[in-house]
């Protein structure tokens, strides 16, 4: 299943069977309409990933003659949370792989971990990781909107900037395809795109405060 989100390119669009449509906002009222795949498919424009293994469409808002699904910003919500699960789970993997490397990795005779900048920054990130896991757990138990909100804009940062860090402890390595820092990195920034966004889920987190 593809997703198209006004202004977002669509991944996977190729391969999919099922495209569904967001509609604009959130919120009980928020749509989700499910339309014709391969009429969207061939009016859509193939473009440049960042990610080699994400392929991205340009394609334009279909007419609203598709199948309107019912609890659209329930749908909107989940998706949500889908997605800054697999944004915890780049950020826990990114830590993971950081630790290990400066664990083998040794310069002047010691491990790299064994330098102060090189613990500063594995523990921002586990403290990140750490951080983004306990609110997307807490969403999902309670399946609250601005919790949702709040758990997407977490879990973005934490594997964006965890992915960004794991390439400073890998140094010059992570940026080649001997190591898989650099996809965690594309995906997170492809990922923090989808479904809600930072200033989407801000606005949320905002409008709670009101």
């Amino acid at each position: 299943v593809a997703v198209l989100d006004p202004g977002q390119p669509v991944a996977h669009l190729g391969e999919a069977d099922a495209l569904l449509v967001l509609g604009p906002g959130g919120g009980p009222g928020a749509s989700v309409v499910s339309v014709d795949v391969t009429r969207v498919r061939d009016d859509a424009t193939p473009v440049r990933s960042i990610d080699p293994f994400t392929p991205l469409w340009r394609a334009g808002r279909p007419e609203e003659t598709g199948e309107r699904l019912p609890g659209g910003g329930r749908l909107r919500d989940e998706g949500a949370l889908l997605a800054a699960a697999e944004q915890l789970g780049s950020a826990a993997r990114t830590t993971e792989m950081a630790v290990q490397h400066a664990g083998e990795r040794e310069q002047f005779g010691s491990p790299i971990g064994s330098f102060q900048a090189v613990k500063h920054l594995c523990a921002g990130m586990l403290v990140r990781a750490e951080l983004a896991r306990c609110a997307v757990y807490a969403a999902a138990v309670t399946a609250d909107p601005v919790e949702i909100a709040g758990a997407k804009l977490l879990a973005d940062d934490a594997a964006v900037r965890n992915a960004r860090d794991c390439l400073q402890v890998h140094g010059g390595m992570g940026f080649t395809w001997e190591a898989d820092v650099h996809l965690h990195l594309k995906r997170a920034w492809l990922r923090s795109g989808q479904w809600l966004t930072a200033a989407a889920a801000e606005e949320v987190l905002a409008g709670d405060l009101c």
